[in-house]
């Protein structure tokens, strides 16, 4: 049975890295490839399916991240970060650090991608956990609730874009609907879940090489205005693109500019031009030294970037090995509510395949007959889909590495944290949802 190679993959890979202590891009590998020879992937393309995974998943992450990371060190060193951190404790104060982490993120993750948003917001994140003294669950976790959210629930992120596009839906609308559901379902567990017991009882250090450990006075610091401008370059950037695209569907020189320009890594590279300038030569600092701060960054980063290029070759054979068309092929006949049926359906190929894209679009296959006489309204039903491609966030999905690395836990604590948060998230959008659609049919909407 496809879904018991699923469990039993999962269960090698945990006992692979915790008892073994298997570093995490080997012990990716081998599960992979033990997935691969079950599940009847001729031997002789069972290297180009891994490296078609790994490929797939660095080549959309590696810039990303990469630039992403020397942006936050070259802050980080210039003493930027800190001057941020040290305004949004003044806005917020230090009682309501996590409020400031949740507003930061909601506003940047509705257009941006979790990864793009983590690597630009991550910087300032650790800079208070050093300034406050607080734990970094404690200061990140919020963080991260918020932006997987964003991300999950609501277009122009690709998963739930692609949704509507195959329902109909109008995206606007599905983001206008989604907000109501999205904000307050993420608030609400941003803020509670590092209060949990399990969540205090863990204590990861910062990663090192990834944020200065100087403490700057302040005299030492750029100023507020050239810190945020550049830290905000990349958002204005890509959001200006998004809104582009979704305003107009023209073909012309200009939109194509704006779009080139609007893309994260090229966003992420201009906005790295920039902070060499603003946080090197024109403050008095050396090329030299700026140059170390993107190297240091990038020798943090070696590791983390092959982790994620595992998860993705592990991915990809379970895509390859037929899981989804199984799953797709089980779920045909169920006569349960579309709403129900969508979002169930996204949690198990979430379950089953950790691509949050996969999920979604394999759903929305499935129930994409069901619509036409349910009733629903085509934007519910996104919604719903897109919620259950939110749960259970673990080993086999790639954003379950970066933040692992990131927050420097156990793969069993990161499951502890990010599973159980992440199948709260989808539940609670499902309880939404329905809540939604119930509120439309009363308003004759």
């Amino acid at each position: 049975m496809p879904l018991l190679v699923v469990g039993i993959s999962v269960l090698l890979l945990l006992l692979l890295m915790t008892r073994l202590k298997l570093n995490g891009f080997a012990a990716l590998l081998l599960v992979a490839v033990g997935v691969a020879l079950v599940r009847g992937i001729p031997v002789a393309t069972i290297p180009d399916v891994l490296s078609e995974g790994i490929g797939d998943q660095i080549g959309d992450t590696m810039l990303t991240i990469g630039l992403g990371a020397m942006v936050g060190r070259v802050m980080g060193d210039s003493g930027a970060a800190q001057r941020i951190a040290d305004k949004l404790l003044d806005a917020f104060g230090p009682r309501w650090v996590q409020v400031a982490m949740v507003v930061t993120a909601m506003l940047i993750g509705v257009t941006m991608f979790y990864e793009v948003a983590f690597i630009i917001i991550v910087p300032i994140a650790f800079t208070l956990v050093r300034v406050t003294g607080t734990k970094l669950l404690w200061v990140g976790l919020p963080m991260s609730i918020a932006l997987s959210t964003m991300h999950s629930f609501l277009p122009p992120h690709p998963g739930p874009t692609a949704v509507a596009a195959t329902f109909h839906a109008s995206v606007g609308l599905t983001l206008f609907y989604g907000l109501f559901i999205a904000i307050p379902a993420g608030a609400l567990i941003a803020l509670t879940w590092p209060r949990l017991p399990f969540i205090q009882a863990m204590n990861p250090s910062i990663p090192k090489g990834l944020v200065s450990e100087r403490e700057f006075t302040d005299e030492e610091m750029p100023g507020l205005g050239w810190s945020l401008s550049v830290a905000l370059f990349p958002v204005v950037l890509i959001v200006a693109a998004a809104v582009t695209d979704m305003a107009t569907s023209a073909e012309t020189p200009l939109l194509h500019t704006v779009a080139f320009i609007g893309s994260a890594p090229v966003a992420l590279l201009l906005t790295l031009c920039l902070a060499i300038w603003a946080f090197g030569p024109r403050i008095g600092r050396s090329l030299e030294e700026v140059g170390d701060s993107c190297t240091s960054a990038a020798k943090a980063m070696a590791m983390i970037l092959l982790v994620i290029g595992a998860g993705g070759a592990f991915k990809n054979v379970l895509v390859e090995g037929g899981i989804s068309d199984y799953i797709k092929d089980a779920t045909d006949g169920w006569s349960i509510s579309p709403i129900i049926l969508a979002w169930l359906v996204a949690v198990i190929l979430r379950i089953a395949l950790g691509s949050a894209t996969v999920a979604v679009v394999t759903a929305s296959g499935v129930v994409l007959p069901l619509l036409a006489g349910s009733g629903v309204h085509p934007e519910i039903m996104v919604l719903a889909v897109a919620c259950g491609s939110i749960a259970c966030s673990h080993v086999n999905d790639p954003g379950f590495w970066l933040f692992k690395q990131y927050f420097n836990l156990s793969v069993i604590d990161a499951i502890k944290v990010r599973t159980t948060y992440t199948t709260v998230l989808a539940a609670l959008g499902l309880g939404g949802v329905l809540v939604a659609e119930w509120a439309l049919d009363v308003l004759n909407l």
